[in-house]
């Protein structure tokens, strides 16, 4: 990824050649596991913000977009986009992948790129590589980083052709509404599906916000980097020297997909 461009020197590929390209964030005040997380404040930046933050730096969304719930309770999100800038599509609570189509309806592109809003520690330069991949396959419905891992969990990226998005929104079902993507990359007969791997492999590591022991790594990662979005090589290569960090949410264990 040396040399990728990023940040407002890279604003202009975002408009120029190949598919729109839009972002949708999704956030909600509600977490079985850790309520609130989204609107944590992280060196006076929230946890969204620096989420949003990352992906217009990558410099490849002609759009972005947060898709919250009607629940009275992300009215808090919705006031924080409002500070933040950034358009707000509400929805349904636990349907989030009609709350994706509606965000796409009401900010149209080519394809959607999905982030969700417990990664703070989120990278441009990923999200600038995946788009990049995504661009060079013509035909291609779906690429991501989660389905061969090789990166830590919560800086995974991946996008979505608007075609299959809007097909899946017939398909799907169950769980695979709530994980909004599911359905295709565990239906490869219907769909077009690359999966993008970065070496060395670094899926070891947990930098993605779900429980408190997620929150006590990420603040300390915050705390000696600042507010900033550190590319990876930068931070593995930090964590690395601190393995009582590393520790701390070695043994929080991802729910399974079918677990909403």
């Amino acid at each position: 990824m040396t040399g990728t461009p990023t940040g407002p020197a890279a604003a202009s590929t975002a408009t120029t050649g190949g598919p729109r390209i839009v972002g949708v964030v999704q956030a909600r005040m509600g977490s079985s596991r850790l309520p609130g997380k989204v609107l944590r404040p992280l060196a006076g930046r929230s946890v969204l913000g620096r989420v949003v933050r990352a992906a217009q730096d990558s410099g490849v969304l002609a759009d972005l977009v947060v898709a919250t719930s009607t629940d009275g309770v992300d009215d808090a999100v919705a006031a924080e986009c409002e500070r933040l800038s950034v358009p707000c599509h509400r929805g349904p609570v636990d349907d989030v992948l009609a709350r994706f189509v509606g965000a796409l309806d009401a900010h149209p592109g080519d394809a959607v790129m999905r982030f969700t809003a417990d990664c703070p520690l989120l990278d441009p330069e990923i999200i600038t590589l995946v788009a990049s991949v995504y661009r060079a396959v013509p035909g291609l419905d779906y690429a991501s980083t989660s389905i061969a891992r090789t990166l830590p969990r919560g800086l995974d990226v991946e996008i979505i052709r608007a075609d299959a998005l809007r097909t899946l929104d017939r398909l799907a079902t169950d769980h695979h509404r709530v994980h909004v993507t599911s359905y295709a990359y565990t239906h490869p007969e219907l769909f077009r599906v690359l999966g993008v791997t970065l070496t060395p492999d670094r899926s070891a590591l947990r930098l993605t916000l779900d429980t408190e022991q997620d929150w006590a790594l990420v603040q300390a990662v915050v705390d000696h980097f600042g507010d900033v979005s550190v590319p990876l090589a930068k931070l593995a290569d930090w964590l690395t020297g601190q393995p009582a960090l590393r520790a701390l949410n070695a043994d929080v264990r991802q729910k399974r997909l079918e677990e909403s």
